[in-house]
């Protein structure tokens, strides 16, 4: 049966700024589970906090929007709760690698099996604009007023480093492109990580949309080999007069941290018949 993505559709108030790279996000993630014939009571988005979490707010569908980096964690217990619905995970740079920098790591070593998609501004947005784990060297805020002096983060270095499943970049301003990937994400069975280059119109004049279409490639258009793990980590270190775009890496050899849980062998947790009488005796120990 044929969904349309309009079907996601929702009369929630949008708040983001007008031009904003969040919104070709949220018409991507739409088409992506319209074209995988998902509708919106078949799928879960969780987020975080910050302008990149408000996604969510503005679909149809099941939502849980968790604390600010803790939407990993969300993602797992719902996971293990029922492995059968498909679970996406959205939120920015600073959510997603500065407070929730821990659990994207874990995340990577469980191969959690959730698609990740990165709204990557280099600042933080909801905040006002202050530098985030992306930031490049020398970009200028209100608060880093001399420059950014610290080493960028480097969220498809590391996730192919981890040998995650599936990791990509995309940009919002190549809307047909970032369906695709995100499409191939959700068809992934393990961790996969879609970072998508996400300008914001406010806080960040220099990386415009028009920086980014003067520099942007698909890098599988030049015969990138995305189950070259090296070649992944240095495509991703590349960075300034060209910005690769597309699959970065490939790991078809892998095994889901839900598929290695023992209780889970005998059906999602939804299913099992929950026994007071078992608590009680807990509960009774503690008297």
């Amino acid at each position: 049966m044929s969904v349309s993505p309009k079907e996601y559709d929702n009369d929630f108030p949008i708040a983001w700024c007008p031009g904003c790279g969040n919104f070709p996000i949220l018409k991507a993630v739409k088409q992506s589970l319209a074209d995988l014939g998902l509708k919106p009571h078949e799928v879960i988005v969780v987020s975080g906090i910050g302008q990149s979490g408000k996604l969510c707010h503005y679909m149809r569908g099941n939502f849980f929007n968790g604390l600010h980096g803790r939407s990993l964690p969300v993602a797992t217990g719902i996971r293990v709760a029922d492995p059968t619905i498909p679970v996406i995970v959205i939120g920015g740079d600073g959510d997603t690698y500065g407070e929730g920098g821990n659990h994207f790591i874990h995340a990577l070593r469980r191969n959690l099996n959730v698609t990740l998609i990165t709204h990557n501004n280099q600042v933080f947005g909801l905040t006002l604009g202050q530098a985030s784990p992306t930031t490049e060297k020398g970009f200028v805020t209100k608060v880093q007023s001399h420059g950014v002096f610290l080493t960028p983060f480097n969220p498809l270095a590391m996730a192919a480093l981890m040998q995650a499943p599936f990791v990509a970049r995309g940009f919002a301003g190549r809307l047909p492109h970032l369906t695709g990937l995100i499409k191939e994400a959700m068809r992934v069975k393990g961790f996969s990580l879609v970072d998508v280059l996400q300008p914001c119109v406010t806080f960040d004049r220099v990386h415009t949309f028009k920086w980014y279409e003067e520099r942007v490639y698909d890098i599988g258009e030049e015969g990138h080999d995305p189950e070259d793990m090296i070649s992944a980590i240095l495509k991703a270190r590349e960075w300034g007069n060209r910005v690769p775009i597309g699959v970065f890496y490939r790991n078809k050899k892998t095994t889901s941290f839900e598929d290695q849980l023992a209780p889970l062998k005998k059906g999602p947790l939804k299913n099992l018949k929950l026994d007071p009488s078992k608590a009680a005796e807990l509960v009774e120990t503690f008297l």
